[in-house]
């Protein structure tokens, strides 16, 4: 559905010209393709007049060969050329004109439980559809993530990877990363969740120009946990990665980081990354079948781990 809230002074169809689709190839072998598949399909977002494109980096990650096809236009070549892992969003570079508007960025810190919007995707995905703030909060995600101020909004939006939410100003505010399960008016239903713009802000000079934020590589392990009653436990480690070579195994229950006891998912990686930058020995206490363990993983930069785009 269109907005209602909004119709008089913007008009989501034309806002909606600034949405791309955005295909992306993967090799087989990559570190990322069991997980993500090899082709993945979302949407892009032209941020500036050079036709730059804004993306959920999870759909860029390792791809060889990256296409963007606006409304009714052919396909054309990009090139991926940022993904920061901290904030989840990345970049691609048309290889060619696209001639598009850019969306220009709103106040993401501006959003607040109530608030109205608006989720843009490709046009040929789906309509504008209005939506409503359902929640401001931290996330953790299982694969080491984190994000201190999420947007969660509802309804959920059918092609919500790399949507765009839009304020009631017309500016860009978040961009669709989750498909997610809520608790509204005591009852369970879909949300999506989105990154809040201004985490963008002050890294978007780094990435276009460096290919990554100026910032310290985070400690990474490879876990996938879940919290369960202020417990953390591992469902999973990724192949190849410091916590499979150093045997952590799924259903082991973290329990403390260094000699700091660990109750949460955030608190976890909170923990982790204090230690230090990426290469950092990271000591972790494991209870496992009744026994106490103690493991010392040689933490890495997941960027190591991954096939770098290639150049055009």
């Amino acid at each position: 559905m269109t907005s209602t809230f909004a119709s008089t002074v913007l008009d989501p169809m034309a806002l909606c010209r600034s949405l791309v689709k955005l295909r992306a190839v993967i090799p087989e072998d990559a570190f990322t393709a069991g997980i993500l598949g090899s082709e993945r399909v979302g949407n892009g977002v032209v941020i500036n007049s050079d036709g730059l494109i804004l993306t959920i980096g999870y759909l860029i990650t390792e791809a060889t060969d990256v296409w963007l096809k606006a409304h009714q236009g052919r396909e054309v070549a990009g090139h991926a050329l940022a993904y920061d892992h901290v904030t989840g969003f990345g970049l691609v570079l048309p290889l060619e004109k696209l001639a598009l508007p850019p969306l220009s960025f709103g106040s993401s810190a501006d959003l607040h439980a109530g608030n109205k919007g608006i989720v843009l995707s490709y046009p040929e995905f789906a309509k504008p559809q209005a939506v409503h703030i359902l929640a401001r909060r931290e996330f953790a995600g299982a694969w080491e993530y984190l994000l201190d101020s999420a947007i969660f909004t509802v309804p959920a939006h059918s092609h919500w990877s790399g949507a765009a939410l839009i304020d009631e100003r017309g500016g860009l505010v978040g961009l669709g990363s989750l498909l997610v399960r809520e608790i509204v008016a005591g009852d369970e239903m879909n949300a999506n969740l989105f990154v809040p713009i201004d985490l963008l802000k002050p890294i978007l000079d780094d990435l276009t120009t460096r290919g990554r934020a100026t910032r310290q590589s985070r400690p990474w392990l490879g876990v996938y946990a879940v919290e369960v009653n202020g417990k953390v436990f591992v469902t999973g480690v990724a192949e190849g990665s410091p916590a499979q070579l150093a045997d952590i195994r799924e259903g082991d229950l973290i329990s403390h980081v260094a000699d700091l006891e660990v109750g949460s998912l955030s608190e976890f990686y909170r923990r982790l990354w204090a230690l230090g930058p990426a290469s950092t020995g990271v000591p972790l206490r494991i209870l496992r079948g009744g026994t106490y363990l103690t493991f010392n993983v040689r933490s890495v930069d997941r960027t190591d781990l991954l096939k770098r785009p290639q150049g055009h």
